[in-house]
């Protein structure tokens, strides 16, 4: 099952939603973690803080322990909770003993618990990734306990957002959480923590609009990133600087949105550009590459502007800015934006 569909369970059906074991794998960890939360949430409501919540890492408790600590009955209260993190420290490494291969992973042990588990506990096991082929995945599969947590792709990520405002009571457009992901970028952490930022903006109930994304996040409007990225196709080092005169950096990391944002318009019109020369349909093209409709006639006009290799060349120098802006270069912020936009018009 995925991440979402397991906290929307959790939110609905509270405790009929819980499994006596629950196998938690992603690269996202802002994902992870959030499902963990709210399995202890729900898992440990109504007990006594402490008396049945055991917390173990990988690598540094045996799989027995684990085991034994899952068998134990709750002491005043419904359910135990047991979570082991970094579960990925426990797969075999071939040290070339041949005694080892002869020891039960801990992995093993734990997943024959998982096939008769004790039901009142709720086991969690979290981490990255496992081998496909270990009995616990197999049979987490197969029972249904695994829980994917793996990175949300780009084209999702705007969906991803709006919920996340909807769920703390306000409505955000959804061309406003595209501009969001643009500057902030796709890792979920950060957009949870903006959206919680402009939540308390904007106040209880209240929409989150781009006038409050430009005040709380960073003054960059998306008709501003569309328009400089205009210019930039087509070669308007006046336009391009005039736009870029028009964007306030107020602070010494307001820059660094406006290059992400940039950066995200432009691997836009890569990935564009790699689906119509692939022959998809420019609606489908679009949708897929994330682009809003209403600008993807004009995205696909600009393609056509662009010399062969320009697209490549810009990320390269939108690479360079990013680390410049980080501290790999004395120059202060706009200097270093105005000669990056120089260098994309050559």
């Amino acid at each position: 099952m995925l991440a979402d569909e397991l906290l929307r369970s959790l939110s609905e059906q509270g405790d009929k939603a819980l499994l006596p074991v629950f196998l938690v794998l992603g690269e996202e960890s802002f994902l992870v973690e959030e499902v963990v939360h709210a399995l202890k949430e729900v898992a440990c409501a109504g007990g006594i803080p402490g008396f049945n919540d055991d917390r173990y890492t990988a690598g540094e408790a045996q799989g027995s322990q684990v085991v034994a600590a899952a068998k134990m009955l709750p002491m005043m209260s419904a359910r135990r909770f047991v979570l082991v993190r970094a579960v990925e420290r426990w797969e075999p490494r071939d040290s070339g003993d041949s005694s080892d291969k002869k020891k039960e992973s801990p992995l093993d042990a734990i997943a024959a618990y998982a096939a008769d588990p004790n039901p009142s506990t709720v086991l969690v096991l979290s981490g990255t990734k496992l081998h496909g082929q270990r009995k616990i995945v197999t049979l987490a599969k197969k029972n249904g306990f695994l829980v994917s947590c793996d990175a949300v792709p780009r084209q999702r990520l705007p969906d991803w957002a709006v919920r996340r405002a909807r769920a703390f009571g306000h409505a955000m457009p959804t061309a406003v959480a595209d501009h969001l992901v643009d500057l902030l970028g796709g890792e979920l952490g950060p957009l949870a923590e903006a959206i919680e930022r402009l939540g308390l903006f904007v106040g209880q109930n209240a929409p989150i609009t781009d006038d409050a994304v430009s005040r709380m996040i960073a003054p960059v409007r998306p008709g501003s990133v569309w328009t400089l990225t205009d210019a930039l196709c087509e070669r308007d080092l006046r336009k391009a600087l005039k736009v870029l005169s028009e964007i306030p950096l107020r602070s010494r990391g307001d820059a660094l949105p406006l290059v992400g944002a940039v950066t995200s318009s432009v691997r836009k019109l890569a990935k564009l550009d790699g689906l119509l020369r692939a022959g998809e349909p420019l609606a489908s093209a679009g949708q897929l590459a994330g682009i809003i409709p209403f600008r993807l006639q004009a995205t696909r006009d600009s393609l056509r502007r662009l010399p062969p290799g320009t697209l490549e060349r810009w990320l390269t120098l939108l690479a360079g800015a990013d680390v410049d802006l980080k501290g790999g270069a004395k120059r202060g912020d706009r200097a270093i934006v105005e000669s990056l936009v120089l260098a994309m018009c050559k």
